[in-house]
This record gives structure tokens, sequence and C-alpha cells, in this order.
């Protein structure tokens, strides 16, 4: 692929914030510096960008930072006039030439660094995968919710004064948040039994309660990815939760350039970890950690209950292979199987 600096004329860097962004044009054949300008988060603010942005002649792109989140706006702007946008990541601080940092320098450096770039990653746009991202965002903060309140419940429960541990003695955490949304306290008890028995009722329901949110996510997600690839759905360990994450990292056709991308976003390529005569690599921990965890749970499904997968697992294991190399094996194959699905969608009369 061609760099950034033979495709445009112009390149506007754009370092991001919630109230303001600035903004950076270079000459792409100078490096210079044209123009700089810090303007509000918000459509006049984006309008006034591209108005700048006019005022220089010649093909241009748009580098910025944050274009999933304190960017989100204006690379939905762009986007709608047309306009190229790259997508780059925020730098670490040791990264900064100099330890220099103030939003103008940010913005020249956003550009500097896309104009450096061969591989040019475009923002995940869409508002079927802006619907799936929020849902699956709220879900998961329901869950993690539920799971803390959970692990309150039990540590209560076994501080609680007898009388109260008694009730939940043997049982379940399903049996205990069913006993504790049906406790009565009365103020007959002492201080301890009484707050005891209030304060478990409450974490009780509060579970009660995220599990319900959980699942009118769970239920807004699977609609919408019925309504935008029901294809996936047909496949051996994916569900909506699965679906909905794999469509929301890969976001838009042609943002990874082949399969080989894609896994490198799953954290499902491997690495070369050979030395002298041992060949051998390790588990990649970078990438989209969700999506890589989408893969696994895949690949953990079709360890289960599909033959073909068992099948190869048994036969890399006379090979000599790890489970865990085999798991690395197989989430590469899904990775690769998926990329081609998504970017070979099946036609209407495929679906039907």
């Amino acid at each position: 692929m061609s760099m950034l600096a033979d495709l445009v004329e112009v390149v506007i860097g754009v370092d991001t914030h919630t109230d303001t962004h600035t903004a950076a044009l270079l000459d792409t054949r100078t490096g210079g510096v044209l123009a700089r300008a810090t303007v509000s988060a918000d459509p006049d603010g984006y309008a006034e960008l591209v108005a700048l942005a006019d005022e220089h002649s010649g093909l241009r792109a748009w580098a910025l930072e944050g274009s999933g989140g304190y960017g989100a706006g204006l690379a939905r702007h762009l986007a709608d006039a047309g306009e190229l946008v790259v997508e780059l990541d925020r730098p670490q601080r040791p990264a900064r030439r100099g330890a220099a940092k103030s939003d103008p320098i940010d913005a020249e450096r956003a550009a500097r660094d896309a104009l450096a770039r061969t591989r040019l990653a475009q923002p995940r746009t869409g508002a079927q995968r802006a619907a799936l991202q929020m849902r699956l965002t709220a879900r998961r903060a329901a869950v993690e919710a539920s799971a803390t309140a959970q692990r309150q419940l039990h540590a209560m429960v076994i501080t609680a004064p007898e009388a109260v541990r008694a009730r939940f003695r043997g049982q379940s955490t399903r049996l205990m948040l069913t006993t504790a949304t049906r406790l009565r306290p009365t103020t007959s008890a002492g201080i301890d039994v009484f707050t005891s028995l209030t304060v478990l009722r409450d974490l009780a329901r509060r579970v009660r309660f995220l599990e319900a949110e959980a699942t009118e996510h769970e239920k807004a997600i699977r609609a919408i990815v019925r309504s935008w690839r029901p294809d996936l759905l047909q496949l051996t360990g994916v569900g909506p939760i699965v679906a909905a994450t794999i469509l929301t990292a890969r976001s838009d056709p042609g943002r990874c350039r082949n399969d080989a991308a894609f896994a490198m976003l799953a954290g499902a390529a491997p690495i070369p970890a050979s030395s002298g005569k041992t060949v051998r690599y390790r588990l990649n921990r970078s990438g989209d950690r969700q999506l890589n965890r989408a893969l696994h749970t895949i690949v953990l499904t079709r360890l289960q209950r599909d033959e073909h997968t068992r099948t190869y697992a048994e036969r890399r294991r006379t090979q000599g292979k790890t489970d865990r190399e085999i798991k690395r094996c197989l989430r590469r194959h899904v990775a690769r199987d998926l990329y081609r699905r998504l970017e070979n969608p099946p036609s209407p009369l495929d679906a039907a």
C-alpha cells in the first residue's frame, strides 16, 4: 500500500478532547504546518474545521486520535461529508519526543504519524455498530455489577449474625438470592440482625434488577444482529453477544485488509518465539481483548459440540501439541473463517 503522503496533499491531524478539538494542517510535500486551530467539540466546531481545510486546495486526509471516544462526533461528521479519515491510537507518554505535551503538539504529531504509515486504519462507523457497542457496554457493566453484588452477598452472609446466617446455610447462589429477596426485617430484632436482613435483601434486589437489565440488553443485541448479519448466529459457538462483539470490532468492510490483519486485531495471530533449533510460537497478548475472548468462546464451544473440531484437536495432540497450542491454532482458524464470512456476506437469496 502507498504511504499517505503519496495519496494526498494535505493531512489534518486532530487532538480530540471532551470540549475542544485542536487541529494542525500539514503540507505533505514540505512537511510544513499550514495552519492550526482549536474549535469546540460540536457541529459548529466541526464545520469550522472543514472550512479551514477548504482554504487549502488539494486532496486531503484527516488523522484522528480517539475516533471511537472524544473524536466520535467529528469522525461521524467527516464520514457523512465523504472525507478520508485515518484512525490513530493515542501515544504513550514516553513515546512523546522530549516529553513535550500540548494540544497543538499532539495534533501535529498525529498528522506526521499518519504520513509515516503504510497501513491505514479507518474509524469504526455505522449506526448498527454504534448501537451494538452501546448495548454491549451497558450489558457488560450490568453483568459485572451483578457479579460484584453477589460476591458481597456471600461475604455478608458469612459475617452475619447466626440467626441470619442459618437461613442461608447450604444454599447455592441462586437459592441465596431467592431467600434474601423474601427477607422481612423487623425493628423488634436487634440492630445487627435488622441491618443484616435489610442489606442482604437490598443486595438481592439489586442483583435481580441488574440481571433483568442485562437480559433486556441481550434481547436488543439479538434483534440488531438478526437484522444485520443473521448468518453469524447459524455458526457453532456464535450467540448474540459473540456476534455483536465481532461486528463491533470489525465494523465496516475494508477495515482489515486481510484475514491476517483481522487475526492480529483479535490477538489471535501467532507470535514467533524461536531460538536456535527450537521453533515455537507464543500467545499474542495484544489486540482487542473482547474480540479475542469471543474467539475463545467459539473455540471452547466447538471443542465440546463440534465433531470436526474434536477430531482436529486429537490429531494435533498426537503430534505433540499442548492444549494451549491447539486452542491458539483454532482461534487463528476461526479468525480466518470469520473474516471471509464478514467480507463476503450472503445474498438475500442465499439467506432465504
